[in-house]
């Protein structure tokens, strides 16, 4: 079990960049799969980001390669998504979200929203033109 806390979100203008950043509380943090997903209002929840336990693989979403970063910061229980060249459509709600692995893996990720059993509350992010 994580508590999960996603500061960092707000209002940008197009072209521009923001950090959203997710907070984990408890003593398992390097144990968890981590991700990245968002839901624009009236739209399906997709998938944005994920990372691997230790770090060394991520993944990305279409949309937003080039654009995201995905991070995490195990010492300090903390996952972070760099946005950049924001885009109008990048415009939702984001939440972290967390699960643990049944298996030992530093380079397994997920982006399968279904998979995870921890998330944060969201965060809006609106990009304006």
């Amino acid at each position: 079990q994580v508590q999960l806390l996603e500061p960092g979100g707000g209002l940008v203008q197009a072209g521009g960049s923001l950090r959203l950043s997710c907070v984990a509380s408890g003593r398992t943090f390097n144990n968890y799969l981590l991700g990245w997903f968002r839901q624009a209002s009236g739209q399906m929840r997709e998938f944005v980001a994920a990372i691997s336990r230790s770090g060394s693989s991520t993944g990305y979403a279409d949309s937003v390669k080039g654009r995201f970063t995905i991070s995490r910061y195990n010492a300090k229980n903390t996952v972070e998504l760099q946005m950049n060249s924001l885009k109008p459509e990048d415009t939702a709600v984001y939440a972290c979200a967390a699960r643990i692995i049944p298996w030992s893996s530093d380079t397994y990720y997920d982006t399968n929203h279904r998979s995870y059993n921890n998330w944060g509350q969201g965060t809006q992010v609106t990009v304006s033109s």
